[in-house]
């Protein structure tokens, strides 16, 4: 896992541990922090493919407010995974661009 435990200056307040799937693996997470922080902790950097040319994205301004984090959720495109909950049981997939599954 690759998560920060300890800071010299901010604290983190773990709630219970879940369980999600990321492209039919099994990966743990905190209840209450975000799926691309979720993943992100597992090791998982490429959250989507550009269109045109397949490169890879990862999250980059985790507020909502690009593209570059959507994902398909429980299959659902478009889902901004930088500011939403991880559940358990979710499942969560890469999707090529806005709203093309697969990659």
């Amino acid at each position: 896992m690759e998560r920060i435990l300890d800071h010299p200056v901010l604290t983190f307040e773990r709630d219970k541990k879940v369980v999600f799937f990321f492209e039919d693996l099994e990966m743990e997470a905190y209840e209450g922090e975000t799926i691309a922080a979720a993943l992100h902790a597992n090791g998982i950097r490429d959250l989507r493919r550009t269109p045109r040319e397949e490169r890879p994205q990862g999250l980059f301004c985790a507020i909502g407010k690009c593209s570059s984090c959507l994902m398909e959720v429980d299959g659902k495109p478009n889902v901004r995974t930088c500011i939403t909950p991880v559940r358990s049981g979710m499942r969560v997939r890469r999707q090529k661009g806005r709203g093309e599954i697969g990659g």
